[in-house]
């Protein structure tokens, strides 16, 4: 198999005469109207279309397919096509240009961080309630409209601001990944590396911070009630007073493929 730096590279040579055979990939399709690629997929012997244990994931729609896509199946590659009017993270050419790609192993593997958040409650300090991932965003909201959330923050254990309770709407803690949507909203900029962390319609005068990618984010709610979202989920959790997040990076990146390298602040694809 011939290999290069960041390239998805699926030709390997015969040994009969110099020709080449495309090595076979198994993929799945994600999207409301993703069954529109198959056809394209029968073109090419190499491409076997499966639900099943796949190589790589074919996205067909915007920003939130993948970010669904990235739920329904963490780590796998994803190479998003956009067939939306909202997808600054898909790519912007034909879906037929992307599945040629694909067969012919010339795609470019890119690497995004992801978070992962324990949730610990009142009740259980040492063991978490459960864990989540996420490529985007960890986003808390006050529970009730007229009732704002308060909050203590740690940074590697060390208390924010000696240990002030900030007052807001609530807090996104995201990736530099994630920081054109929310955290951009909050901030009005955004970010290339590490983990960021915005207070919405905060009273203290400070309302981000972008951290290393290696920081370790603690958050106690001292008075709620708040809501827990992340990225798309269908999933909300609840949030009462003493609940604590600790955020951290996630050990898997993901990958998603292009077309061509990826610059920073040179997006979309």
């Amino acid at each position: 198999m011939r290999r290069a730096s960041g390239v998805l590279m699926a030709a390997k040579n015969t040994g009969t005469g110099g020709s080449t055979e495309l090595t076979p990939r198994r993929v799945a399709l994600f999207g409301n109207t993703s069954e529109q690629l198959k056809p394209l997929l029968s073109r090419h012997p190499n491409l076997e279309l499966t639900d099943d244990a796949p190589d790589i994931v074919v996205c067909y729609g915007g920003d939130g397919t993948l970010l669904a896509a990235e739920l329904q199946w963490p780590g796998l590659p994803k190479a998003p096509i956009l067939n939306s009017r909202r997808g600054h993270r898909c790519i912007p050419h034909a879906p037929e240009e992307v599945i040629d790609a694909l067969a012919g192993g010339t795609l470019v593997r890119n690497a995004y961080m992801k978070l992962e958040c324990a949730l610990h409650t009142a009740e259980r300090r040492k063991t978490p309630d459960f864990k989540l991932t996420c490529l985007n965003e960890i986003n808390v909201h006050m529970g009730r409209i007229n009732s704002a959330v308060r909050f203590k923050l740690w940074i590697n254990d060390e208390p924010f601001e000696n240990g002030v309770e900030i007052v807001s709407d609530g807090f996104v803690v995201c990736t530099a990944f994630g920081s054109t949507a929310y955290f951009k909203a909050i901030t009005k900029g955004i970010f290339t590396k590490g983990m960021g962390v915005a207070f919405k319609a905060t009273t203290y005068p400070v309302n981000h911070l972008v951290l290393p990618q290696q920081a370790k984010v603690t958050l106690q709610i001292t008075r709620g009630p708040a809501t827990l979202a992340f990225d798309n989920s269908t999933e909300y959790i609840h949030l009462e007073k003493n609940d604590t997040l600790r955020i951290k990076k996630h050990k898997q990146d993901a990958t998603i493929m292009t077309c061509e390298p990826v610059t920073k602040l040179d997006e979309p694809f």
